[in-house]
């Protein structure tokens, strides 16, 4: 019902702050440009999913023979001792835990295109354990909470924009992103064990807690004690060699065990072909939503409140500028991308402020987009507590994204 609530506000919050543009302040365009926003943003969610369609049908594709070959299974036994405990109503060896792994190990690359539809796979792979099928799981939430929170060690794409943007040293957020989606991730993980009462104290879980801490540590030292172009030039290699790495794996296993390859592939595209179609709706929802609240200008509104109230408390203001990245994140990934960009255009790549939104923009992935497009993918309609405990995830990355720009560039 959460998700209900919110789609019905940013409707009658736009129409509220277009009637007080209209009446106190004489601006009767923003009427056609909330509506040409509305338009905007419907074509904008078919172009995504028509994007979409490409990449979902290859990684699908994919994942059929890595499914029928055995090596999706291995995957899920060898994550096992973590997610049976993280996701306790998903059977030991079920296929779903296999596909969570590649989804998260993905993201933790960096690589969005890839990690989508291994998401999307996972979620059709939970949906089969689900008795109610319009109402998302225990798990499902665990899942999506831990997307939105996007755990990355390699932000490639945020590094590219400051190398375009002629940052002295592109790589130079990599260390503040990794703390804050650290700091986003562990957060989202402890409040929903909380809430489904799952026992943070077991021993595993804190064994695999402690191991992700000490990976964070050693990548921080790894990198610490390079150069901003060694820095790039590794992580790009380590993300798409280790991605390539898993598709020959696939392959390879899909020959050993003698399977007709190509016609697994043929028949997980058509899996991705479909769900693509299937996300469409719930993006059109979405996105229009979010883009007739922008163009109301409900966003600045919130700014300038924001701005104003980090003055009158006497705090330093210089990364209030920031603050509409964090703002738009959890609502649109291309919007809050095109903000960060525009402050690097403004002020520059390696202002402080512009650094700033790069670790914001960095800690965390695009929440409602998640939600829209995972729990769409399956028809999940009443989705409990998962937007709170998201949003949750997401606000405290970004908040970690402000602390971490300070430690290392101030």
């Amino acid at each position: 019902m959460a998700l209900n609530y919110i789609w019905i506000a940013f409707f009658l919050t736009a129409f509220l702050v277009a009637l007080y543009r209209s009446i106190f302040c004489g601006d009767i365009s923003v009427w056609g440009e909330i509506m040409g926003s509305s338009f905007t943003s419907a074509a904008t969610a078919f172009e995504i999913s028509l994007g979409l369609t490409g990449v979902l049908s290859l990684w699908l594709g994919l994942m059929k023979i890595g499914e029928r070959a055995g090596v999706i299974g291995f995957f899920g036994r060898l994550i096992s001792p973590l997610f049976c405990r993280l996701f306790p109503g998903v059977p030991k060896g079920h296929p779903a835990m296999g596909s969570i792994f590649m989804n998260v190990s993905a993201n933790m690359l960096g690589l969005d295109n890839a990690a989508t539809p291994l998401g999307l796979k996972a979620m059709q792979e939970l949906q089969t354990l689900n008795r109610e099928k319009d109402t998302a799981t225990d798990a499902m939430i665990m899942f999506l909470v831990l997307n939105a929170s996007g755990l990355c060690f390699i932000p490639i794409s945020i590094m590219m924009y400051r190398a375009q943007a002629g940052a002295a040293n592109p790589t130079d957020v990599f260390l503040p992103i990794l703390l804050a989606t650290f700091v986003s991730t562990l957060v989202g993980i402890v409040t929903l064990c909380l809430r489904q009462r799952i026992q943070l104290l077991d021993p595993v879980l804190l064994a695999w807690l402690g191991g992700m801490m000490g990976v964070i540590g050693l990548t921080v030292w790894f990198f610490s004690g390079m150069d901003g172009a060694r820095v790039e030039h590794y992580s790009s290699l380590i993300a798409n060699a280790l991605l390539f790495t898993v598709i020959a794996a696939f392959l390879f296993a899909g020959m050993w065990r003698r399977m007709n390859v190509y016609e697994a592939f043929i028949e997980g595209a058509k899996e991705g072909f479909r769900t693509a179609v299937t996300i469409i709706p719930y993006l059109v929802a979405i996105l229009v939503a979010i883009g007739m609240f922008r163009a109301s200008g409900a966003m600045d509104l919130i700014t300038q409140w924001m701005t104003a109230a980090v003055a009158a408390c006497g705090l330093d203001t210089e990364w209030v500028e920031a603050l509409p990245t964090a703002m738009m994140k959890p609502l649109s990934g291309s919007g809050s991308r095109g903000l960060m960009v525009d402050l690097m255009s403004t002020h520059g790549a390696d202002a402080f402020v512009a650094k700033v939104s790069a670790a914001i923009q960095g800690s965390t992935d695009t929440m409602f987009y998640v939600l829209a497009v995972y729990f769409g993918s399956v028809g999940i309609r009443k989705t409990r507590y998962a937007v709170p405990y998201a949003l949750l995830a997401d606000i405290t990355g970004s908040i970690a994204g402000i602390f971490a720009a300070y430690i290392f560039f101030r």
